[in-house]
């Protein structure tokens, strides 16, 4: 993985405007590693993980034998992936990691709240896509696409083998689109991203840290805000709206009264 370290703004557009078709992730906190909500959780409240395979596969089943009570239609249930979406949506830990397609929403996940040194991983999708892990080359990305009945139990839930996946659902969500977003999908769960990525590097590295200084903050948030990137439309509904509500106690214009 290569680390990049900014002093600000523009220099941060003009970097990322070289990664076209890339997906990146921002983190508030620079020294967090790329891990999933599910291997944060498990690694703090359940040390042996011999018993993680079963712990996923039960809540996994536990949601679906409930969740069908608030939705319109069941059926998604069926689908390993967008099940998973729609736990990872309403904030159940799953192992899927939230990307998105645009570096400019990745640095306000980033930067929102946050006094400490951050970062924004990209990640050369277009190349991953191409590749497999070298300790088994025919593990492509179309042979293990986790959309296909059946793929999720066969290479992911096994929690044996070092590969990543990335894409999205067949069918997205209003959150998913408006935040330009997509999956990465990793076969274990006691390594963060960083270190599995190392089994498809060959060459220029997949995986870059964009290290972002606090003293970028403020311009670049007013930047975000004028791009009309918030939580108001990253998250289209009132919940969305209410969180948006803390950056607006930030925001003055010259000339104008409060």
């Amino acid at each position: 993985m290569d680390i990049i370290h900014i002093s600000n703004w523009n220099e941060f557009v003009a970097l990322t405007s070289e990664y076209d078709g890339w997906a990146f992730r921002g983190l508030p906190d620079a020294d967090w590693q790329l891990r999933s909500s599910l291997s944060r959780y498990l690694q703090s409240f359940v040390p042996d993980q011999s018993t993680w395979r079963q712990r996923e596969e039960r809540a996994r089943r536990i949601f679906r034998r409930k969740a069908h009570i608030y939705l319109q239609d069941a059926s998604l249930l069926a689908d390993d992936i967008r099940c998973l979406a729609l736990m990872q949506h309403h904030g159940a830990p799953t192992r899927m990691l939230d990307f998105t397609k645009s570096p400019f929403v990745a640095a306000f996940f980033a930067l929102y709240r946050t006094t400490r040194t951050s970062a924004v991983f990209a990640l050369d999708t277009p190349t991953l896509w191409r590749a497999a892990p070298s300790n088994d080359p025919s593990l492509r990305r179309e042979l293990i696409d986790p959309r296909i009945k059946g793929n999720f139990d066969r290479y992911f839930a096994s929690n044996s083998k070092e590969l990543l996946w990335t894409g999205e659902p067949e069918e997205m969500d209003r959150r998913l689109v408006a935040q330009s977003g997509t999956f990465v999908v990793p076969g274990v769960l006691d390594k963060p991203l960083d270190d599995i990525i190392q089994c498809y590097e060959s060459g220029s590295a997949l995986l870059k840290k964009i290290v972002l200084p606090p003293s970028i903050r403020q311009e670049a948030m007013l930047s975000l805000y004028r791009m009309n990137i918030t939580h108001a439309t990253l998250f289209p509904d009132l919940d969305g709206l209410a969180r948006s509500i803390g950056y607006e106690l930030e925001i003055t214009w010259p000339g104008y009264q409060q």
